[in-house]
């Protein structure tokens, strides 16, 4: 069985088990899911491009920020060799600017890998750009081997009626922890609800708003780089 750990430039983290209607899914601390049966990389909000944006309205958000991120997936991919990545939206924040040019040349070093993206509300860039890259894309909703891919989980009620299990994003989820001493802490985290996921924002400059869990349901806190499962 595979052992779930990433190595390169980042220190070495173990990722957890999350089972689903008898498939596996490594949950990691990278805020990225391999789904162990179809050798795929989930992930979600990755919002590439979001710190040159900023750059260009003058807020001096350095692009290490960026760079770190793509280094952080390219990381993932050589570790767990997926056939293919399925971004659950919001891969990129805005319109075009230099480090959509850095990604292409950054995406050109995987020819093999296919890139799948259901678009996301921040998805607006030319669909040239998409084919040019690489990268196939799709509005609405993916479903595959009893599972849906969908970037706002509010959509779900919009498909038809069917036993999928389905991963969402677009909310870039937290929960709140009691740290004691009347105090909490917050952090970004995996959400298992009985009929869907939310998955964490992929990009660590996006914030995260709390979520409340309901009774049956699964959270997964990432702090300091681990993943602590909350009952």
């Amino acid at each position: 069985m595979l052992v779930p750990f990433i190595f390169a430039h980042f220190p070495m983290q173990q990722a957890t088990p999350h089972k689903i209607k008898d498939n596996t899914f490594w949950l990691t601390p990278e805020r990225c899911i391999y789904w162990e049966e179809q050798q795929v990389l989930i992930l979600s909000d990755l919002h590439f491009g979001k710190t040159g944006h900023f750059r260009k309205a003058g807020i001096g958000v350095p692009q290490s920020v960026f760079k770190e991120d793509l280094q952080r997936l390219f990381t993932l991919i050589q570790f767990y060799k997926p056939t293919q990545l399925i971004i659950v939206g919001d891969m990129f924040h805005s319109v075009a600017n230099k480090e959509m040019e850095l990604f292409t040349r950054w995406r050109n070093d995987l020819p093999a890998t296919r890139f799948q993206l259901i678009k996301g509300n921040h998805d607006i860039l030319n669909n040239n750009f998409y084919t040019a890259a690489g990268i196939e894309i799709m509005d609405g909703c993916l479903q595959t081997h009893g599972f849906g891919f969908i970037h706002d989980p509010s959509a779900i009620c919009n498909e038809p009626a069917n036993n999928d299990y389905f991963f969402t994003g677009h909310i870039h989820p937290g929960v709140r922890i009691n740290s004691g001493s009347r105090q909490t802490l917050s952090f970004p985290c995996y959400y298992f609800g009985k009929e869907f996921a939310i998955l964490p924002a992929y990009s660590k400059f996006s914030g995260y708003v709390p979520v409340k869990p309901k009774r049956g349901d699964t959270v997964y806190a990432i702090v300091n780089q681990s993943l602590v499962k909350l009952k």
